[in-house]
């Protein structure tokens, strides 16, 4: 079975964000971006994760077949994109099919030491 997690991150600048995060992670594991499609894909060992940027969002979605590797997942993404958009105070919803409460990572707009926050809503 597989499990997956989807989170919209509402950014005036998806496709620079979803840029930046596939070179990065680029250094470490598989993955790949498509300027003109929007489209692009990460490869991690304990699972995948797709960027879709679209007008006002970057979506997000990482599936997994072990339901316990989706937090793993979920933290590296978002924690990588919070702190690249720090300045934009991006925020990272979370959303899994099998929990009714989302997850929440951001950076508190009243600190400036690029602690991040996560929170369950």
């Amino acid at each position: 079975m597989t499990y997956h997690s989807q989170a919209r991150v509402g950014t005036d600048r998806p496709h620079r964000y979803a840029k930046q995060l596939a070179a990065h992670l680029g250094r470490r594991i598989e993955t790949a971006w498509d300027q003109e499609s929007g489209q692009g894909r990460l490869v991690f060992p304990n699972g995948t994760g797709t960027l879709t940027a679209v007008d006002g969002a970057l979506l997000l979605r990482v599936e997994s077949n072990a339901r316990e590797e989706l937090a793993s997942l979920e933290d590296v993404i978002a924690r990588h994109l919070v702190r690249f958009g720090a300045k934009d105070e991006l925020v990272v919803p979370w959303r899994r099919e099998s929990a009714p409460t989302p997850t929440t990572q951001r950076t508190p707009s009243d600190t400036t030491d690029g602690h991040i926050e996560q929170a369950v809503e």
